[in-house]
């Protein structure tokens, strides 16, 4: 039995009060705007729409490789009000760290990048000689106050400025460095910093490279720390987190190529450590470079041939490392004093080191490092458990491990499934009368009769149906045409249409011949697959379907079974399924191959996917809160997602939609709920079903990014980010406006996830919030309406709420799920709360375990740790926004049930959403195209929050696709400019 844990600690300090004051001094780099108007002429010379500003970001990137004690900052942005900054930092006791020399050369070939056509030579000699008759000037000392900062926003938040959330953390990173090296017992871990930039979130500590003998030889990992500046929502002291990972090296060679695997389109960073200064004059660091590595026309080579392309023009003091070299000798580099190591990624094979670190040796070393803490930080105190009311919702899942009570528990969930099933089919257009029984139609997509027979059998044993729906006598053309099967219950009955997927309509999509498929021809084949998908679905003659929206169970290859990536056609049946009226859901063909086999988990992966079928049509136990009158009576959730293109999207489908889901529970007390989605076409609310087939217009994108001028017309001038960002946010917000109205008159919970939605809803932002008042378009925040509450959901994305482990005085530090608190904040005015839920059920690795050097075990045996997966459930931070605390509302109350809507009874385990939310990040499904590693899209229930390393794979079933809402913008990475107030 667990132990109960009264408290947890998190991996985070903060300063001992408002007044606390720590200043570093600097030499600092201002950029020398007098070069300005030169550097504009020579990048505009010849274009049609010049350039606004100078483009610095691949100097920035050379600077970062060649002096990494160097601090690049971003170019202070107008858009955001910014005031000066410099533009190069480095601490005041690192000599010269970017001599004179070295920056005149790097000025040269930088001049050279940004023109290197022949015709421009004798302007790029101008510009170079206009430049160095006002070369710029290093200042000395320069004063940056590191903890203290001008005043705190209207709502009570800590404001950073923008440069200490890079300078402080470099700051602290140095301290920790100054540290006697971490005792495992085994060895000691020396740390080095790893080079920022602009763009970088904090600063990094790589320890040297640890060797672990496995049953194929050596392979090589390091412990990371990650040092960031973080705050919490109306708490005026901003927080220093400290997260600690393990990342994982490449060095196992083809025995077939005699080099490493890099996957043809993907880029691998290499850490790097000179014996020498590659700039002439620049002082020795200890911190490593960076370079990434990716195929070429030319074979596999350093991204533009080095970092920022800009290193063929350089003269330097030691040769670069020759890229073949590095892949066809990994170990040899690494183990040369880590002179190039070679990030490890779960697309190049298999790995013997597992990922992660368990609580226990977690929270040792991160005692270590806040040892650097300065007397003007604390660690930040210990949470402690809500005695408000249970954790658990009032509908808990139970686990019986005896029989008969054990079948007896499976009997009523499958009962219980039935009954959400037949009460989620009444939702429905065309719902049967109240005396008849409603009917789940639903198809099986076949290519395998092994999996034809497996998902059949899942789906009697999931709904616990008797008998064996009439079907066929098993001979081999049994299942040539279609079969229907079909099962009667006491709640519904169930039809299953059985069809061989043919056509070739699960295979390759048709595209030319070649590695490179430009964006329109992938288009096109989509396209094309999705017409032969509806056609396939319409002209079968599977009899008396209803016209309601129908769930249909595709059996398709992994994504890695396919050619390429572009050859996946599992989106383009999706949408073909849509246009049919048909819910899709699949399944991997079962297969077996090297480090991979699928056959042996058949049955599970079956039973998930007509669960998570079952989802798509509103089925599902919902959690019922345990505060009774805590609570306003009649109370519904809604939840806001932002659905976003990642920046490496392949095909051109919409940058933005924004979806709402709205939950009302059924006053039965049953765990039933009735699960809308938003339609704005129609202006209402319409059943989840529904919602998710209409989501499909939404991906009707044209092929290009603007249209084509005809014959005589100016050719459209593209928006810049900002402008289109502008625009996306306006857009959002009028949407925001037409769903809150139809809010009114009901007590409404309304959910939104931070790191998703406060790019297009930016009073989600720390900076703009305000307690109990609302903002959803350019007018002032005003009073929140008398029926609405708001909570905003905060995950440990980008390391945005800290680690954490329970306290345990007597042993090992552990686990613990609850809802915590605050002890020093204020119970009568706290809002910001936060939520830990179990271990998933798959990982059974000891808290205690450990990743560095062999432990004794409570069996009193030695065991070694590392090359066990670690997994730790996420601390995910539920702030109460809004709520009517003068009419009775207990924001302690709201964020218990937030918490408690995490627990769904019918899953086996902990969601990192809570369920609203996550129906709503899972309706993107339908509009963009989304790929796990399984090539089975079956939905993630363990906590997908979990601190999964971000360089490494998750462990075996947690998600390691990017989770729904990843925050790329819905512009071209390079045209992002990084902002330091959303990712506050």
């Amino acid at each position: 039995m667990a132990r109960p844990y009264d408290s947890i600690r998190t991996a985070a300090a903060r300063p001992v009060s408002s007044e606390s004051s720590v200043v570093g001094r600097y030499r600092a780099l201002p950029f020398p705007e007098q070069w300005t108007p030169a550097l504009l002429t020579l990048c505009n010379a010849g274009r049609d729409k010049p350039l606004e500003t100078v483009p610095t970001f691949r100097m920035d990137q050379v600077v970062q490789a060649l002096a990494p004690d160097v601090l690049v900052r971003p170019r202070p942005n107008r858009h955001r009000g910014e005031g000066p900054d410099f533009w190069l930092y480095a601490p005041e006791d690192i000599p010269d760290p970017l001599p004179d020399a070295a920056l005149k050369g790097l000025l040269g070939v930088w001049l050279k990048d940004l023109r290197p056509e022949p015709e421009y030579r004798s302007l790029l000699s101008e510009t170079r000689s206009a430049l160095l008759e006002h070369p710029p000037r290093w200042q000395e000392g320069v004063p940056v106050e590191l903890l203290r900062y001008e005043r705190p926003t209207e709502g009570g938040t800590a404001a950073p400025d923008a440069r200490q959330f890079q300078l402080t953390t470099d700051w602290m990173a140095r301290r920790i460095l100054d540290l006697e090296p971490y005792d495992y017992g085994a060895g000691r871990l020396r740390f080095r910093a790893m080079p920022r930039g602009p763009k970088d979130k904090g600063a990094e500590l790589v320890s040297q490279a640890l060797e672990f003998q496995g049953d194929r030889g050596s392979e090589w990992y390091s412990v990371v720390l990650n040092i960031t500046l973080q705050t919490v929502p109306f708490d005026p002291l901003p927080r220093l987190h400290v997260h600690s990972h393990i990342r994982r090296y490449a060095t196992r060679v083809s025995a077939r190529t005699g080099r490493l695997y890099l996957p043809f389109g993907r880029r691998t960073t290499v850490l790097l450590r000179p014996r020498v200064p590659w700039l002439p004059g620049a002082p020795a660091s200890d911190r490593f470079a960076v370079a990434r590595l990716a195929w070429s026309p030319g074979g596999y080579d350093w991204v533009g041939g080095g970092p920022a392309g800009m290193l063929r023009s350089m003269s330097l003091t030691e040769s670069f490392p020759d890229a073949q070299s590095v892949l066809t000798d990994p170990a040899g580099w690494l183990t040369s004093d880590m002179r190039a190591a070679v990030l490890y990624s779960t697309a190049m094979g298999s790995h013997e080191v597992g990922a992660g670190l368990m609580t226990d040796q977690r929270s040792k070393i991160v005692e270590w490092a806040l040892r650097a803490l300065p007397e003007e930080l604390i660690p930040v105190p210990a949470l402690v458990r809500t005695r408000l009311s249970s954790s658990t919702p009032g509908n808990p899942r139970r686990e019986s491990s005896k029989e008969p009570a054990k079948t007896e528990e499976e009997s009523k969930r499958a009962e219980a499934r039935r009954t959400g099933a037949a009460f989620a089919l009444r939702q429905l257009p065309a719902a049967p009368a109240p005396d008849e029984l409603p009917t789940l139609e639903a198809r099986l997509l076949w290519q395998t009769q092994e999996m034809r027979d497996t998902a059949i059998a899942a789906l009697v044993t999931h709904l616990d149906l008797k008998g064996d729906g009439g079907a066929p006598a098993a001979t081999e053309k049994a299942y040539d045409d279609v079969v229907t099967l079909e099962w009667q219950s006491p709640e519904l009955t169930v039809r299953l249409h059985c069809r061989r997927l043919v056509r070739s309509l699960g295979h390759d999509l048709a595209l030319p011949e070649g590695t490179r498929h430009s964006r329109e021809a992938v288009t096109t084949a989509i396209r094309d697959r999705r017409r032969e998908m509806r056609a396939f679905l319409t002209e079968d003659e599977t009899p008396s379907l209803s016209p309601a929206p129908t769930l249909a169970l595709v059996e398709i290859d992994r994504a890695k079974d396919f050619t390429s990536a572009d050859h996946d056609a599992k989106f383009a049946l999706r949408l073909g399924c849509a246009d049919a009226g048909v819910l899709t859901q699949f399944m991997a063909v079962p297969k077996k191959a090297k480090g991979y086999n699928s056959e042996k988990n058949k049955e599970f992966r079956a039973t998930k996917a007509w669960d998570d079928g079952l989802r798509q049509l509103g089925v599902r136990v919902h959690p019922q809160h345990s505060l009774g009158e805590r609570l306003p009576e009649g109370l519904r959730y809604a939840a806001v997602w932002m659905v976003r293109k990642n920046g490496r999207s392949r095909t051109r489908w919409a940058g933005y939609v924004p979806v709402a889901v709205l939950v009302t529970p059924d006053p039965s007390g049953e765990g039933l709920a009735r699960v809308e989605g938003w339609d704005d076409e129609a202006r209402t609310w319409v059943p989840y079903p529904v919602m998710l087939l209409r989501l499909t217009r939404r991906a009707e994108v044209p092929t290009g990014t603007v249209p084509l001028p005809r014959e005589g017309e100016a050719p459209v001038a593209r928006l810049s980010w900002w402008a289109d960002m502008t625009e996306q946010r306006q857009a959002t917000e009028e949407w925001l406006q037409r769903v809150r109205r139809t809010l009114r008159g009901t007590p409404t919970l309304l959910l939104a996830h931070g790191q998703n939605m406060r790019s297009h809803w930016t009073w989600l932002q720390d900076g703009n919030m305000v307690r109990d008042k609302f903002r959803d378009g350019h007018a002032p925040a005003r009073r929140l309406d008398p029926d609405l509450r708001l909570v905003r959901v905060r995950t440990a994305r980008n390391r945005e709420t800290a680690q954490w482990w329970a306290v345990n005085p007597d042993g090992a530090n552990g686990l613990a799920a609850h809802l915590w608190t605050d002890p020093t904040a204020d119970p009568e005015s706290a809002r910001v709360f936060w939520s830990t839920t179990p271990k998933a059920r798959t990982f059974k690795l000891s808290v205690a375990a450990d990743k560095l050097a062999p432990r004794v075990n409570t069996k009193g045996k030695v065991t070694i740790d590392t090359d066990k997966p670690a997994w730790n459930p996420g601390l995910v931070e539920l702030a109460v926004l809004g709520c009517h605390a003068d009419d009775g509302d207990a924001p302690e109350a709201l964020a218990l049930a937030v918490h408690q809507l995490r627990q769904a009874p019918d899953l086996p385990d902990a969601l990192s959403l809570p369920l609203p939310l996550h129906l709503a990040g899972l309706a993107q499904e339908y509009v963009l195209p989304t790929r796990d590693e399984d090539g089975d899209d079956s939905e993630v229930i363990t906590d997908a929050a979990a601190d999964a390393d971000p360089d490494t794979s998750a462990a075996p079933g947690v998600e390691t696709a990017p989770e729904p809402g990843d925050p790329t913008p819905a512009v071209p990475a390079q045209q992002a400019p990084a902002d330091a107030a959303e990712l506050r």
